[in-house]
C-alpha cells in the first residue's frame, strides 16, 4: 500500500479500522461503505459480502437491526392507529346523531392527533437513520441506543 500525503494519515491508523485491502467491496473507501449501509438492502448485501471490516459490518448490521425494528415498531403503531381511528370514529358518529356535535369534533381531532404522532414517530426514526449514515460517513462509531450494543456484541464475535 502507498503512503498517505504528508500531512494525512491512513485510514487504518487514523481510526484504528482495517485498511480496505483485499475486500469484496474493492476500492470503495470503508467510511462510504459504512454510510451506505444504511440503506436498509445495501447493509443486508455488505453484511454478508464483508467478512473482514468490521467497522463495514458493524454499521451494516446496525441497519439491518435498525430496519428491522423500525418495521416492527411503525405497523405496530399503524394497526393501533387504524383500531383507535375506527374506535373513535364511531364514538363520534354515535355523539353527533344524539346531538354532541362538541365531543364529535373533539373525538376527530383526537384521530387527526393519533395520526399525526404515528408520522412524526416514523420521521424521528428516518431522521436517525440519517445521522446515524452521516456519522459513519465521517468514521465514527456512531452507536444507536439499544440496537447499537447489539450489533457491537454480534459484530465481535
Amino acid at each position: 500500500m502507498q503512503n498517505p500525503p504528508p500531512g494525512q494519515q491512513s485510514y487504518g491508523n487514523s481510526s484504528g479500522n482495517p485498511q480496505p485491502s483485499n475486500s469484496p467491496l474493492g476500492s470503495m473507501d470503508p467510511n462510504v461503505a459504512a454510510a451506505l449501509s444504511y440503506i436498509w438492502i445495501v447493509g443486508v448485501i455488505f453484511f454478508i459480502i464483508e467478512k473482514e471490516n468490521k467497522f463495514v459490518r458493524f454499521h451494516a448490521l446496525q441497519s439491518i437491526m435498525f430496519g428491522v425494528a423500525n418495521t416492527v415498531i411503525l405497523i405496530v403503531l399503524a394497526i393501533i392507529a387504524m383500531v383507535l381511528t375506527i374506535v373513535f370514529s364511531i364514538g363520534a358518529a354515535a355523539a353527533a346523531t344524539g346531538g354532541g356535535d362538541g365531543i364529535a369534533t373533539v373525538v376527530g381531532l383526537l384521530v387527526w392527533l393519533i395520526w399525526l404522532i404515528f408520522w412524526l414517530i416514523g420521521l424521528a426514526m428516518f431522521a436517525g437513520l440519517i445521522y446515524a449514515a452521516i456519522k459513519a460517513y465521517q468514521g465514527q462509531k456512531f452507536k444507536l441506543p439499544i440496537i447499537g450494543n447489539m450489533a457491537e456484541k454480534m459484530v465481535n464475535k
